[in-house]
């Protein structure tokens, strides 16, 4: 009889430790998906706080340059015009009016960004004579043979993209959060992308891209931010740099105006090649 209650004891204590381990293991498990959660959750409120603290400004205007420079330090400036309608039920829509050098002058690109549905974009080329769309599946293509992709050209919209949030980090000076976004649009360029963001200001410093074999292939920095109608800022440089190639495409921004009373009929495909 002795001898069964020890055996009894001895299984009762063996099955509390399997049951410790069990229990620890769940509770290790939950604790790892929470974790999972609260990071995304986390990566998600940081971008809404991003969207938030963007909306409201109405149109804008701004002058542009653009310079194209390959790997061996050689320089192309083209100048243009942006003019840009916030939308606040859908994507914003915009419009690339080129007017120097001679062979580019007159080149006109429309952009129609959508939060959901594939964005829409036009391209008028004036020695065709004739609006191009640009499909889908082109998105991920050279714009104008800048190092900027066509779908880098659409406003952010937050359903976009899916978040995570990495963690803190210093840069140049500046604390921030480090995001990872993922391309939620079919036919992306990008599998993912990291982007800094400012934790005081709220507003994107660095984004490196990863193409669809996730190497790292660009990326883009956000310089001299300027604020206007004391809440909303707009940087006067950006960079960015093709890892592959060696090249790079600099945007030098001025003369931003904003409310300008622009509509939607100042966007209209049809006045493309009215734009001058």
């Amino acid at each position: 009889m002795k001898k069964n209650v020890v055996g009894l004891l001895f299984c009762l204590l063996a099955w509390g430790c399997v049951a410790e381990e069990i229990n620890a293991a769940a509770i290790s498990t939950e604790q790892i998906q929470i974790e999972e959660i609260s990071s995304e959750q986390k990566g998600l409120e940081i971008m809404q706080e991003v969207d938030k603290r963007d909306l409201g400004w109405g149109d804008m205007s701004t002058d542009m340059q653009m310079i194209l420079k390959n790997k061996n330090g050689d320089e192309h400036v083209r100048n243009l015009r942006l003019k840009t309608l916030e939308m606040l039920d859908d994507g914003d829509k915009s419009l690339s009016i080129f007017d120097s050098p001679r062979d580019i002058k007159g080149t006109a690109f429309l952009s129609f960004t959508h939060a959901l549905e594939a964005d829409e974009q036009w391209l008028y080329l004036p020695a065709l004579k004739r609006v191009k769309r640009i499909s889908s599946s082109n998105k991920s293509g050279p714009f104008l043979g800048s190092e900027f992709a066509f779908e880098d050209l659409t406003s952010f919209e937050l359903k976009k993209f899916k978040y995570n949030y990495l963690r803190d980090e210093v840069v140049d000076n500046v604390d921030c959060f480090v995001i990872e976004t993922f391309p939620q649009y079919e036919h992306s360029g990008y599998t993912r992308n990291i982007v800094w963001i400012d934790k005081e200001r709220y507003i994107p410093l660095k984004t490196d891209y990863y193409d669809r074999k996730n190497a790292l292939l660009k990326t883009q920095t956000f310089n001299d931010y300027q604020q206007y109608l004391g809440q909303y800022w707009r940087a006067a440089k950006t960079l960015m740099a093709n890892h592959l190639t060696g090249k790079s495409t600099t945007l030098l921004w001025e003369n931003y105006t904003f409310r300008n009373g622009l509509t939607e009929r100042n966007f209209d495909k049809n006045t493309l090649k009215r734009s001058r």
